[in-house]
């Protein structure tokens, strides 16, 4: 048997060690892929039933995370943009010692989204995607409009939740591991409908943050984060030497 040890645990268990060893070691990076189970049947001498346990006990252990029809990935840290972390609004209000809540304005599912939106996602054909628009208070002041859409094929059941009690941050965070985070950020006056949402005078200063992320090639979700100006600011601090580059 190639690449396990000789110890009298079970198989399934020396899978786990050997897969758990090549990501302590680095060999495995965090959000890289793991070899297919075909592969690792052929490279270890064990069964693919053995595989399977091995992987299945490994991402219910949070070590790795497994997407249908894309593979499985090592579990990532926690993500960072070339400008600001990707974070939960909710945990950064509660962090202040203000109090959260949130109003969906829209869930809804598109099934023939514009050609803008399917060049976004980088779809050959026409596909569904899952919408939502919900806005976060802050002590009752509206302080973040966040629009998302998501590829359902990744994240399956968002438009099924209640995002006033979960948060659609950690709906995806359970869902699919982010391998590649995309940002652009901009100053722009806010429109009639942004402005009547967040409390605020048409023509006022928005701050806009649009985020793109991936699973492996796959985009997961493209998104727009719309801050009201006066309220709120956008950034981070890290180490000189230790600037994160596209790929968190």
């Amino acid at each position: 048997m190639n690449a396990l040890s000789d110890s009298a645990s079970p198989l399934y268990a020396k899978v786990k060690d050997f897969v758990l060893g090549n990501i302590g070691s680095g060999k495995w990076a965090r959000n890289s892929r793991l070899p297919s189970e075909n592969e690792l049947v052929s490279a270890l001498g064990v069964s693919r039933m053995t595989v399977h346990r091995a992987l299945r006990e490994l991402t219910s252990e949070g070590h790795l995370r497994r997407i249908q029809g894309v593979g499985t990935f090592v579990a990532p840290p926690r993500p960072q943009s070339t400008l600001i972390e990707i974070s939960n609004i909710i945990a950064e209000i509660t962090a202040r010692g203000s109090r959260h809540r949130a109003e969906v304005a829209v869930l809804e599912r598109i099934p023939r989204p514009e050609a803008e939106l399917q060049l976004a996602f980088e779809f050959a054909a026409s596909r569904p995607v899952d919408h939502s628009v919900v806005i976060h208070f802050e002590n009752d002041l509206p302080v973040q409009l966040e629009e998302r859409y998501v590829n359902p094929g990744l994240v399956p059941g968002y438009i099924e939740q209640d995002f006033t009690q979960t948060a659609t941050y950690d709906y995806l965070q359970n869902a699919t591991p982010l391998t590649e985070v995309e940002h652009l950020i901009s100053a722009r006056p806010a429109g009639e409908a942004e402005a009547r949402l967040l409390h605020m005078r048409p023509g006022d200063c928005c701050l806009v943050l649009h985020r793109k992320t991936w699973t492996g090639p796959v985009v997961a979700t493209v998104n727009t984060f719309t801050y009201v100006g006066s309220r709120y600011s956008l950034g981070s601090r890290y180490l000189h030497g230790d600037r994160p580059g596209r790929k968190p």
